[in-house]
């Protein structure tokens, strides 16, 4: 190997002393006590610079902050981490030093940049290469830097970068920055009028997605969302006013990102300059300003358009408080929201159906929500070689939960997030090295309970059509369930350290540590729950349907009990640890191969040391449970005694790409990569079998002559209906007269528990045309060992399904005194295919306009419905048939366009078309105890040929004042999202696939007007 400029003993020197700094900032990480995250954000510079140069410097424009970079014998240059931003660069050669014009660097953006120092011309400096680019002054010597020279080798990575133009011009509902992430091939970001709004990747959850923000992991490891606080919510993760772009990497990233099985987003928020600038903004619509919904028009009971509102409001500052030093940026964003909620029966049924009692609490409702977004930065920049950060985040939103459904307007739950997040961070660039040294500190609570304390209802039927059997839950009255009090808390330090000392090698490895504490307090249960069989008919039970609406006698009683001096709550102290290394070697001058891979385990003891209660494990023994003697699987494997459980130390995972350069120019790009990607358990999942004993629900079995749901084997747990069970003193009654856990559901998860996974395959080609950019490709995601809750009741004889009859699971058999068994384990998986084609073209100030669109075709299998965790339909996984996907359609185009016109205008839109949705249903035959089955179906299309479709635009028009500075502008802007009024609808036979016409039930959104004002400065 070739060093330029030094020996070998000094290079050695030199590595040897970056390694003692990077390794004394690592073992402070670990001592004390905290996670790292990768220079995730940060771009990349690098290239070879011929013509006898021998130093470059890249020099950040709005800051001043200086970068230098030594320039080896052959001409190869390497600037390992740049802030992203505006830039030039500063070239020392025998004739001075000589400058570039402005280019942009983007976050995540490994860029490289060849020229000859001869190219140079000493003319006028040409306009800016990119948007907001500064000129350099007229009659410098400038080398003609254009956006068609710069190459972005991004390896085996799929995604896309959102710019600010993105952020600021395309039409948008919510002020979520996250919007905009499905221009990604096979991501999409779920938001309906009013509805919770997440982001998924492939045929995985929402919970398999990260998001860093400056390089810090927003993971949330209790609830579902990928990130905390999006587990039911309307509000936003981040102020949108606070981030400066981001990158959207929908497959094969690199060794720096941890715990994400699909979609990773690396978004840099904003810091002050050398200039003060200011924003003020609010945006409004109301019911006034949207077409009525279908189920406003054509519902049974059509009202007209029920209140909505959607108000939103911030502004942002930010400036120099010692000039080319010290910088100050703050924001706060507030949002107010009234939403209409939609209830319509299950099972596609109308509402003639129901008893003149509950057909009003079919119809529309209003929902209400508020958050409050503050941040907060400092960046620091004593010399050209350290740069000190500190920010904070603070989230607080209250409200209604309310999904639209089967639920009456009465069970809805008032929610509370509160989330505090802070970073400090100290970078220091030497000539060879890069010491990245973050600190941050979380503080999330999410915390939702019942608007009424009182029991709930729920109404199921059967319905048998064609031979076909149905059943399903048709409405729920009374009030909520959803009581918790969960979060999580701790500190985090990283370090991560990056060496270029190695000629053609940029070498990046880091660590991390973190005790973080898990919270979780959980009282579902707490209102009763009653459960009808309203098909029942006592006269003639053999015939579904056949007398009145049965809401007289339950079939089932479900509530939580607390054991006197046991404390409900669970505070889980869990360390993280994960460590990484990452090679992109330029092999060649046109193949570059990324070699990284990346190691992560962690130890919660609250799981880990865990003891069963010997009363609930001697109810599980063949000698009072022999149902399990036959069973397909040993119970034993469930059962801890503290010492069974250990931790996963098998999650080494390789990270490899390649880029390889079809011609000299770097036009055509050949890119592949294999990865394989390791996210964690939702420690939700976990808590439920921690704290059963303490706080559980019981769950009672109500024997009615010929109603099958209700039979069981006479137990004190399983006997027949009084109606005093309705009562408070009747459920008390219940507890009395059974022995101590009676009723209580028993939870085991298998002591052999993995972390969930994804393999994640790419290949394709990239081409740069000047302002252009195209690229085509495939990928393969298959994730695997994704947690879910079996159903571990069996029959006398061992068996799940009867041996005549219709397929019913075991529930009416579980283990004396105790309810229904569950047993948690790894076996939910799903495979994504998918080819695509991505196309956009850039804007600039000499060509004003921007496009990026992208269409993904992908075939999605899963062996569990899109979503569902619980899985009591069958006796394991492997008997659950794999079929598509029900939250992947089949094609998707997505398009999103801007353009600056006369007058100081500016329009963006946006248009979404995707194929059909898939729909999933469990049928039978009746009478066939083995036919039970799950099947998909593509729905019936809305137009001639998709299943969704939405166009939307947005027009700003500008008005410079020029009263604070040469910047200042008012601004008033339009946007009309679902310009055709589209409608998106819904509701679809599970079995056949056909529109029900009884369901008016829409995704997206009716056509809706925002008026916005706001100014800059």
């Amino acid at each position: 190997m070739k060093f330029p400029h030094m020996n070998r003993s000094a290079v050695a020197r030199r590595m040897a002393l970056a390694l003692v700094h990077g390794s004394a900032m690592g073992a402070l990480a670990i001592g004390l006590a905290a996670p790292a995250h990768a220079q995730e954000s940060n771009a990349s510079l690098r290239g070879q610079i011929t013509g006898g140069a021998t130093q470059v410097a890249a020099v950040r424009v709005d800051t001043g902050v200086t970068r230098t970079a030594t320039i080896a014998a052959d001409g190869r240059y390497n600037f390992a981490s740049l802030a992203a931003g505006t830039y030039r660069l500063e070239v020392t050669t025998p004739d001075g030093v000589l400058q570039t014009d402005t280019f942009q660097l983007s976050v995540a953006q490994d860029a490289v940049l060849n020229f000859d120092v001869g190219e140079i011309a000493a003319t006028e400096a040409p306009a800016a290469a990119d948007d907001g680019a500064d000129d350099v002054a007229a009659g410098d010597n400038v080398i003609l830097v254009t956006g068609d020279r710069i190459r972005t080798l991004e390896g085996g990575e799929v995604g896309i970068n959102i710019s600010q133009r993105l952020i600021e011009q395309i039409p948008q509902t919510n002020r979520n920055f996250l919007a905009f992430a499905d221009l990604a091939p096979g991501v999409q970001f779920i938001d309906g009028f009013g509805g919770d709004r997440r982001l998924q990747g492939g045929a995985q959850n929402s919970s398999s997605v990260n998001v860093f923000i400056d390089g810090v992991s927003q993971k949330d490891y209790i609830l579902r969302g990928g990130v905390t606080g999006q587990d039911s919510t309307q509000g936003n993760p981040f102020p949108q006013a606070a981030i400066g772009e981001y990158r959207v990497i929908s497959s094969n990233y690199k060794a720096e990102f941890d715990q994400v099985g699909s979609v990773a987003i690396t978004a840099i928020t904003k810091s002050g300059t050398n200039e003060f600038h200011g924003s003020g903004f609010i945006d409004f619509t109301n019911q006034s300003l949207r077409a009525a919904r279908p189920i406003e028009l054509f519902g049974e009971n059509p009202q007209g358009k029920t209140e909505s509102r959607d108000l939103q409001y911030g502004g942002t500052l930010g400036g120099p408080i010692i000039r080319d030093k010290l910088f100050f940026f703050g924001t706060y964003e507030g949002k107010e929201i009234i939403t209409p909620r939609d209830v319509t029966p299950g099972l596609d049924l109308s509402t003639g159906f129901f008893p003149g009692e509950y057909q009003g609490a079919f119809g529309t409702f209003s929902e209400i929500f508020n958050e409050n977004l503050y941040f907060g930065k400092l960046d620091f920049t004593p010399n050209n070689s350290d740069l000190f950060q500190v920010s904070v985040k603070y989230r607080d939103e209250d409200g209604e939960d309310f999904g639209s459904g089967t639920a009456a307007y009465s069970t809805r739950t008032v929610t509370s997030v509160k989330e505090w997040r802070g970073l400090a961070r100290w970078e220091h660039t030497s000539d060879n090295f890069i010491n990245d040294f973050k600190i941050t500190y979380e503080d999330v609570t999410w915390n939702p309970r019942p608007f009424l304390f009182e029991p709930r209802n729920i109404f199921r039927a059967e319905i048998v059509e064609d031979g076909v059997r149905r059943e399903d839950t048709i409405l729920q009255t009374g009030g909520g369930r959803n009581f918790q009090d969960k979060g999580q808390d701790g500190w985090q330090v990283s370090n991560d350290f990056t060496w270029t000392g190695f000629e053609r090698h940029t070498i990046k490895a880091g660590i991390k540590g973190k005790w973080v504490t898990l919270n979780s307090t959980q009282q579902n249960s707490f209102n009763p729950q009653y459960t009808y069989n309203v098909s029942y008919n006592p006269a003639d039970p053999d015939v579904p349907n056949s007398g009145p609406f049965n809401d007289v006698t339950p079939y089932e009683l479900n509530f939580s009990t607390i054991v006197p001096g046991d404390d409900v709550s669970l505070n889980s102290k869990t360390f993280q640890f994960g460590a990484y290394i990452q090679d992109d070697w330029d092999v060649t001058d046109r193949l570059t191969l990324n070699l990284g891979v990346r190691w992560d385990f962690e130890r919660t003891p609250d799981f880990l040391n865990y003891v069963h209660d010997p009363a609930r494990v001697a109810a599980v023994q063949p000698e009072n449970y022999p149902n399990l003697i036959n069973a397909n699987y040993d119970i034993n494997d469930y059962i801890s005694t503290g010492t069974e459980r250990k931790v996963f130390y098998g999650a080494i995972q390789p990270r490899i790409g390649f880029s390889y350069w079809l011609d000299p120019d770097g036009q055509f790009v050949l890119f592949g990569g294999y990865g394989r990607s390791y996210d964690r358990n939702q420690f939700d999942f976990i808590q439920q079998e921690l704290v059963q004993g303490a706080s559980f629900g019981r769950t009672f079995r109500f024997q009615n002559a010929g109603d099958p749901r209700g039979e069981c084997e006479t137990s004190p747990t399983c006997i027949p209906f009084d109606p005093v069970y309705l009562t408070e003193a009747g459920r008390q009654q219940l507890i009395d007269g059974a022995p101590p856990g009676a009723g209580g559901e028993l939870r085991f998860i298998d002591n052999n528990l993995k972390l969930p996974y994804s393999d994640q395959f790419s290949l394709g080609v990239r081409s740069t045309f000047d302002l252009l950019n195209l690229e085509i490709g495939y990928r393969h995601i298959a994730s695997r060992d994704g947690f879910g809750y079996l159903l571990g009741n069996r029959r006398p004889d061992g068996s799940f399904f009867p041996a005549e009859g219709n397929p019913e699971s075991p529930f009416g058999t579980p283990p004396s005194p105790y309810g229904n068994i569950l047993i948690g384990t790894n076996g939910i998986n799903t495979d994504a295919d998918s080819a695509y084609f991505k196309f956009g073209k850039r804007y600039t100030e000499q060509s004003p306009w921007s496009i990026d669109a992208t269409y993904t075709f992908t075939l999605a299998e899963e062996n569990r419905k899109f979503g569902e965790y619980f899985s009591l339909d069958f006796p394991s996984f492997d008997d659950y048939p794999v079929i598509r996907s029900a939250g992947v359609r089949k094609h998707r185009f997505v398009m999103a366009g801007t353009v600056d016109l006369p007058l100081d205008f500016t329009l963006g839109s946006k248009f979404q078309i995707a194929s059909p949705a898939y729909q999933q249903a469990i049928v039978s035959v009746p009478g066939d105890p083995n036919s039970r089955d799950v099947v998909a179906v593509e729905n019936d299309a809305n137009g001639d040929l998709w299943g969704f479709r939405q166009f939307d635009l947005s027009l700003t028009k500008y008005f410079n004042i020029g009263l604070i500075n040469d910047d200042t502008r008012l601004w008033v802007r339009a946007d009309v999202l679902n310009v055709f009024d589209d409608r998106n609808y819904n509701g679809f036979d599970a079995v056949t696939g056909a529109r029900n016409f009884n369901n008016y039930s829409t995704d997206g959104f009716p056509r809706t007007i925002k008026v916005s004002a706001g100014f800059d400065f």
